[in-house]
């Protein structure tokens, strides 16, 4: 159960990123708005990163978490921020997952 809140948390994490680009972009209303999901997505992210970690250990946890928010981040950036999906993203991207996957079969 423990994996799955921290693959929850490692989303929240894409979620309140993406919600900060999206918020430099902004004002006004809509400005707070993004920055208000910033907060809420952060909160979220650390109350379940924090809830993991009491029977993951932190070593693997940590870098499972940052490494699906990376990933989640980038893929949104891709797909709603007009960031380039060039060869060497991708390829670094596909390193990325695999070194999340190999830390945890080894643990």
């Amino acid at each position: 159960m423990n994996w799955f809140i921290l693959i929850i948390a490692g989303l929240f994490e894409s979620g309140f990123a993406f919600c900060l680009g999206k918020a430099k972009a902004t004002v006004g209303t809509e400005h707070h708005l993004w920055i208000a999901g910033f907060i809420v997505s952060l909160t979220l992210s650390m109350v379940l990163l924090a809830k993991a970690v009491q029977t993951l250990p932190i070593g693997t946890a940590y870098p499972v978490w940052t490494g699906i928010g990376a990933v989640g981040t980038v893929v949104l950036g891709i797909l709603f921020l007009d960031e380039p999906a060039s060869f060497a993203r991708i390829f670094f991207i596909v390193i990325l997952i695999a070194a999340v996957i190999g830390l945890k079969a080894v643990d």
